[in-house]
């Protein structure tokens, strides 16, 4: 979906028309019509995103969360060293078996 029609269905939800919306943000009129051809300054969807209260990803099609407080999954990197599937590297090499055994202990604490 584009980001004119993402902006213009969450409108729709919020109880507001495109051109209250284009008010509210601040802009000149028709500005946010004109997103259908041409693309907005990051300034101009952040105001957008803040009146609609939704995440600039959201708008921008990265993520079909429109929560503005969504976290991206934090991973434990503890958790990822005991899968032995998890590639572990530093500076573009592999950190060899044993000296990951050496950051479980430092991790756990010198356990």
């Amino acid at each position: 979906m584009a980001m004119f029609d993402r902006i213009k269905e969450i409108s729709k939800k919020r109880g507001l028309s495109l051109a209250q919306l284009n008010d509210k943000a601040g802009f000149k009129q028709n500005v946010i019509y004109s997103w259908k051809s041409k693309k907005p300054s990051i300034d101009k969807v952040n105001a957008v995103a803040n009146v609609l209260h939704v995440s600039v990803d959201y708008l921008l099609g990265k993520t079909d969360d429109p929560d503005i407080n969504a976290k991206s999954k934090k991973v434990d990197i503890k958790d990822a060293m005991q899968d032995d599937y998890t590639i572990m590297s530093y500076g573009g090499r592999e950190i060899p078996p044993e000296e990951l055994e050496m950051i479980r202990r430092i991790l756990d604490g010198g356990k």
